[in-house]
């Protein structure tokens, strides 16, 4: 058995090629081998979001408070609020963050396929983040 305490491992800032705005990371968990699945909590100022992306094996992310919005390529833009599980497919091309006026935080889910767990794009410029 391993235990994980949250709150001991230093958080981060979001890096600017994958984030717009201001974003934390704590990571929560990541299996070791064999196991693949990686966990972390993002939370998300006002207006801040991520840039495009895909995850080889899918992505769930779980709301756990403020307010969201989340869009799948050639889809609308969905608001997402506490308590809201959202699962992209595999190679679904996507991004997800705050709202304009309301930080959100999420649990992040994914797994790593031959190592990799994200695939980071270009980022989601203002004019398609406001829809």
């Amino acid at each position: 058995m391993k235990i994980t305490r949250a709150g001991t491992t230093p958080s981060a800032r979001g890096p600017e090629d994958w984030f717009t705005g201001s974003v934390r990371l704590d990571k929560l968990f990541a299996a070791e081998a064999p196991g693949r699945v990686q966990g972390a909590s993002v939370t998300f100022e006002p207006g801040a979001r991520t840039a495009w992306h895909t995850h080889p094996l899918g992505q769930t992310i779980i709301v756990t408070s403020g307010l969201g919005r989340a869009q799948r390529e050639g889809g609308a833009i969905e608001e997402i609020r506490p308590g809201d599980v959202v699962w992209f497919e595999p190679g679904e091309k996507h991004w997800h963050g705050a709202s304009p006026d309301v930080a959100m935080t999420h649990l992040a889910i994914q797994e790593a396929l031959d190592g990799v767990a994200v695939t980071w794009l270009e980022h989601v410029s203002d004019d398609d983040y406001a829809g």
